[in-house]
């Protein structure tokens, strides 16, 4: 315990010391923040936990994170649903993936659709549901024998690229983009998701002694630029198709991308980050976030600063601080590596400390409004010491989700109740959705007994409510043990995009 106060200790003095023009007071309980957790599916590194787990096996565990985390008062879930070429929803563009059945084209078995089924359920407990797909990387390994004949690489052999143990879809090629772009409207337009999502995979991590061989590709379509400049550029055109596809589909729906976390080191770039990375987004995987940013192409960015906080080569707080200086236009989150808790040659990762300490420096950058930590499996079952942490600081209360800058507006609209029984045990009442609107939730608020209701403090936030997706109408269900025998509660609604409503105060009285 006296070590654990010393670090609490030393985290206020770091704090303070980094505070410049772009920190803020820090709040303790604020009552907007990002809390995602990436479900990772490749190689089974989340969920399903087995490739050969039944159906039935594989609802229960992803019912488990869910329920984990909802506990833990997070707010959005990333999930993986398209790794290597494949997919975890039933399609003619990709096979259904092996990390799902066993076999890269079998469908699951009694049949069901994932990803339908995982976002009613994400959405039930009021999480954002975040699809994640890997677009450019197609195979794991070199054993294409395991392959689907309906794989890509058998349909489309002029499109791969053999590099560092996989293949990869050659960025470069139109006909490529064109499919990868047709693969995102697909889910786009097909699923109730809340954003699109894209890791770091866009040009593969270098390899010492590989090329990677897109020489060809080069003198075809190089324009006369520079290699590195046209494989930016390359990236660059990709992003924008798939910011204007979504938008143009479902301008609710966002688009996120969480980069490598360091940006250019300073020794190459004044502008860049004091690092010392091996590898860099700009030079190394010709991902360019500030251009990204700056054309306002995408609502969020998730920097990974998978490191400590004093990392000697790439700190947490100095790249945390470089990220909040140079956001534009954009929302920004942070990357925490919790796959890194007491499992890392960094031995300040068995503080269990540093994951709520790196929440609150964080906290302290005003152009900063969240987290989200890979990976799901860090916190189901395991590291309870920080979940503890967490649970009774850091992550007391329940925070929504922040409306990214392009998406904020008032909702005019207010709920209303009716309906009302009460009994013993609980206290029930409808909400009708408003025709023609695209509300979400119902959040619903509570104060202590004696006080006075204030939509503002996420200390008094007590049910967040989905519609369901062909529902006009939501049954609103207290247990009367929240209310502290108040005779009144407050309601908001919740809309595609995020933004809260004014609230109205509901009479339990009446």
């Amino acid at each position: 315990m006296k070590n654990y106060k010393y670090s609490a200790l030393f985290i206020t003095f770091v704090i303070f010391s980094f505070l410049n023009l772009n920190a803020q007071e820090l709040v303790k309980h604020p009552k907007t923040e990002f809390r995602g957790v990436w479900i990772a599916t490749v190689v089974n590194i989340d969920w399903p936990k087995t490739s050969s787990d039944s159906v039935d096996k594989q609802k229960a565990d992803y019912i488990e994170i869910l329920d984990t985390y909802q506990k833990l008062n997070f707010n959005a879930v990333i999930v993986q649903i398209r790794s290597v070429g494949d997919a975890f929803y039933p399609t003619k563009l990709a096979p259904w993936s092996k990390y799902l059945t066993g076999k890269e084209g079998k469908a699951p078995v009694p049949y069901y659709d994932p990803l339908e089924w995982m976002i009613t359920e994400a959405h039930r407990r009021g999480f954002e549901f975040h699809a994640w797909m890997n677009p450019y990387r197609a195979t794991m390994n070199y054993n294409t024998a395991a392959l689907s004949p309906d794989h890509d690489f058998f349909k489309y052999p002029e499109w791969m690229i053999k590099y560092g143990g996989k293949y990869y879809y050659n960025p470069a090629l139109p006909e490529v983009q064109k499919h990868l772009l047709t693969i995102v409207d697909e889910v786009v337009q097909n699923y109730d998701i809340d954003a699109m999502h894209f890791d770091d995979y866009f040009y593969p991590y270098k390899v010492a002694g590989e090329k990677f061989n897109d020489t060809a590709s080069y003198e075809k379509y190089g324009k006369g630029m520079s290699i590195d400049d046209w494989r930016r550029d390359n990236v660059n055109t990709f992003v924008k198709d798939v910011s204007v596809s979504i938008k143009k589909s479902k301008p609710w729906v966002q688009f996120g991308i969480s980069p490598f976390g360091v940006w250019r080191n300073k020794s190459v770039d004044p502008r860049g980050s004091d690092t010392e990375a091996g590898q860099t987004n700009y030079d190394d995987l010709y991902a360019d976030p500030i251009a990204w940013m700056d054309n306002k192409w995408i609502d969020y960015l998730v920097p990974q600063l998978y490191w400590s906080m004093d990392h000697p080569k790439a700190s947490y707080s100095k790249l945390l601080k470089w990220w909040s200086e140079n956001s534009n236009n954009t929302a920004i989150y942070i990357g925490n590596g919790t796959y890194k808790i007491n499992a890392d040659s960094d031995k300040r990762w068995n503080n269990p400390l540093e994951i709520p300490n790196q929440i609150d420096i964080t906290r302290s950058y005003k152009n900063v409004q969240g987290n989200a930590y890979f990976s799901a499996k860090g916190f189901v079952n395991k590291n309870q010491k920080v979940t503890k942490l967490l649970s009774e600081n850091q992550y007391k209360y329940p925070a929504l989700p922040p409306v990214v800058p392009a998406a904020v507006k008032n909702i005019v609209i207010v709920p209303a109740a009716s309906n009302l029984v009460m009994d013993p045990i609980s206290i029930r009442f409808d909400v009708q959705r408003p025709l023609y609107s695209k509300i979400r939730y119902v959040v619903v608020y509570a104060a202590p007994f004696g006080s006075a209701i204030d939509s503002s403090n996420p200390s008094q936030i007590v049910e967040k409510v989905a519609y369901e997706f062909n529902s006009d109408t939501t049954q609103i269900i207290i247990p009367s043990y929240k209310m502290d025998i108040n005779t009144t509660c407050a309601i908001t609604f919740i809309d595609y995009y995020g933004n809260e409503s004014q609230a109205t105060i509901v009479d339990l009285k009446q």
